[in-house]
C-alpha cells in the first residue's frame, strides 16, 4: 500500500488563477475543505520558511486547524509545503504536499502529491476523499468566478 495520495485534474482557468486560489488566504478561505467544511480563517505568508494556518469548521464541533511551512514557492508552477494538524483532529505526525501548476493556455493540470502518510492512523484514502471533495471545490469556485 502505497503511503501517498496522488491527484491529477484539469481546471477551467489559467495557471495564474489557480495558484492565486491556492495562495491568496481570500480566495483560499472561499473554497478550502472538503464537504460542508467552511473556512473562516486563512493566514498564509508565502515563501519558502514561511507558515501557513488554516482554520477549518466542520458542519457540527469544534474547529479544526491545520498548519504548515513552506519549503519551495515556485510562482505559479509549484509549492511544497509541511502539513500538520495543529488542533481538532488527532493526528499528530507531519506530511508532505507538492502540488504542481502545469499551464495549458486557459486551463490548468493540477498535480498533487501528498506523501509520507504511512505514520497517519487514517492512511491515504481518507486524505484522499478530503482531497477529491476540496478540489471539486476549488473548480467550482474558480471556474465560476
Amino acid at each position: 500500500m502505497s503511503d501517498e495520495v496522488r491527484i491529477e485534474r484539469v481546471i477551467d482557468a489559467p495557471r495564474e488563477e489557480v495558484f492565486r486560489a491556492w495562495t491568496d488566504p481570500a480566495v483560499l478561505s472561499r473554497w478550502w475543505g472538503p464537504g460542508e467544511f467552511t473556512t473562516p480563517f486563512a493566514e498564509v505568508d508565502l515563501r519558502p520558511g514561511g507558515d501557513y494556518l488554516l482554520v477549518m469548521q466542520p458542519p457540527q464541533g469544534e474547529p479544526m486547524h491545520l498548519a504548515g511551512t513552506f519549503r519551495e514557492v515556485v510562482a505559479p508552477e509549484r509549492l511544497v509545503y509541511t502539513w500538520r494538524w495543529a488542533r481538532g483532529w488527532p493526528e499528530p505526525a507531519e506530511s508532505l504536499v507538492t502540488v504542481e501548476f502545469h499551464d495549458l493556455g486557459e486551463r490548468t493540470r493540477l498535480v498533487l502529491v501528498h506523501g509520507g502518510l504511512d505514520a497517519s492512523p487514517y492512511g491515504p484514502d481518507s486524505h484522499r476523499l478530503g482531497w477529491e471533495s476540496g478540489l471539486g471545490k476549488l473548480a467550482a469556485t474558480i471556474e465560476r468566478s
